[in-house]
């Protein structure tokens, strides 16, 4: 029985738990809701969730669990001989094993100790998949038992399903913490792996990027240059491009959206913006290089400038049009969420409506208004899709719009391209770009929040 299968199972005999927790109640209470402690449907959440949550908490144990054990006893029956010291080979010998049991024996003889495991491994696998839906079913169905058991008239059965679902978001939001702190400590413990061999100091202030390291010590490149300067100078470049482009027009989208449009051409016009956002990247990437790119060529051409056929202008263009929607649909709604007391009440104090919208409606609104353009902001420099296609890949130290050059994010994911091993300066440097990307966005929330905490106006 698959996963999904039983997951469905699962969901049934919730609903049906439900129905007979609330249905048992109501019998005990003879039909008089007066009598009970709870509501009817807290007893019905309360047997519910004895029913799903021991068996689910089962299910995803066994699913993670379930290969791991397979794969010591598998392991531990094999000969010594036939097993290797290093973990990376006792992986392969492994997946060997895995291949044969689905019935790829690959090419060659195979060894009958193999062969064995093969098939020790395809008869636990077999075993595992019987067990696995008997004792999550079992499980689901004893705690439907006990949920009725437990339950009567003076049950505290709400206090209980909100204790549960109290903890049920705490838990999380804890997820979603940890997961955070883990990236981050994944990213920082192969960062300092990589400024062990190259320092720091390079890495922040050199103004070469050629992380090629040669096999041979007499190869072209041998030593490899990690200056992060050229990179961060394209990355801010180009989000900066993209914000004079996508704030001044999403903005001004926005207040005319909020103050100005008419209620029908508010419901045409803020979804066309939107559907900006829906576009895939790469689309936006195939309108930067075959469309704006040879136009700014050629206007700027005609204006005797030498620009090269993958700028950094044309990149920042076209993605300061796709986190257009980012700062208008945002903006649009704190805009519209100021009261309008106080519209007019700026307004019957004499102030013409520029005025109101300048000194009322954007200071109230400039918490929302600085979220929106930090979203866009990181967007911008996040994005790698029309870098790739628009700007290059090459990293070029220059403060001239109209020449090629990269972005810390189209360097990480050049540098981690197909199979690779993280144990050289190479690969190891995608992770220190990471952690400064991680850095420069926080030192950007940072600023967000001094601005906001400065500049907003409170009102009551």
């Amino acid at each position: 029985m698959s996963v999904t299968l039983l997951f469905i199972l699962l969901s049934i005999l919730s609903l049906v738990a439900y129905w007979l927790g609330r249905r048992t109640v109501l019998v005990m209470a003879a039909g008089n809701h007066r009598r009970l402690h709870s509501l009817p449907r807290h007893y019905g959440y309360y047997v519910a969730m004895l029913t799903m949550l021991p068996a689910l908490l089962l299910l995803v144990l066994w699913v993670s669990l379930d290969q791991t054990f397979i794969t010591k006893l598998v392991v531990a029956e094999l000969p010594p001989a036939l097993v290797p010291d290093s973990g990376a080979r006792l992986s392969l010998l492994v997946n060997d094993i895995r291949n044969l049991a689905a019935g790829n024996p690959g090419s060659g003889a195979v060894d009958p100790a193999l062969q064995a495991a093969a098939a020790h491994y395809r008869r636990l696998t077999q075993i595992s998949h019987l067990l696995l839906p008997a004792a999550v079913l079992l499980l689901a169905v004893s705690g439907t038992a006990l949920g009725l058991k437990l339950i009567h008239p003076d049950h505290r059965a709400r206090p209980a399903v909100e204790r549960v679902i109290r903890w049920g978001l705490i838990l999380s939001a804890s997820l979603a913490i940890l997961t955070t702190l883990g990236i981050v400590l994944s990213v920082l413990f192969e960062a300092l792996r990589f400024f062990h061999q190259v320092p720091l100091a390079d890495f922040l202030f050199g103004l070469e990027w050629s992380p090629q390291i040669a096999i041979r010590a007499d190869q072209v490149g041998s030593s490899g240059a990690f200056g992060v300067v050229p990179l961060f100078t394209g990355t801010l470049m180009i989000a900066a491009i993209a914000l004079l482009v996508a704030v001044p027009v999403g903005l001004l989208s926005a207040i005319y959206l909020g103050e100005f449009a008419s209620r029908r051409m508010r419901a045409w016009v803020k979804p066309l913006l939107e559907i900006l956002a829906g576009v895939p990247t790469v689309v936006y990437g195939f309108f930067a290089a075959l469309v704006v790119a040879p136009l700014v060529r050629a206007a700027g051409e005609a204006l005797g400038l030498e620009v090269s056929s993958e700028s950094a202008l044309a990149a920042g263009l076209v993605m300061g049009i796709m986190i257009i929607p980012f700062v208008s649909s945002l903006s649009d709604d704190v805009i519209n969420a100021v009261p309008n007391a106080l519209r007019d009440g700026s307004l019957a104090m004499g102030a013409t409506r520029a005025e109101t919208i300048l000194r009322v409606v954007l200071p109230a609104a400039l918490p929302g208004i600085v979220g929106g353009v930090l979203l866009a902001a990181s967007r911008a420099i996040g994005e790698t899709m029309i870098v790739v296609m628009a700007a290059g890949v090459g990293a070029r130290l220059t403060a001239n719009p109209l020449e090629s050059v990269t972005t810390i994010t189209v360097q990480i994911v050049t540098l981690l391209v197909g199979d690779q091993e993280f144990d050289s300066p190479k690969t190891l440097a995608a992770f220190a770009l990471g952690l400064l990307l991680f850095v420069a966005t926080l030192l950007l929330n940072v600023l967000a929040l001094y601005v906001v905490r400065k500049y907003r106006e409170a009102y009551e």
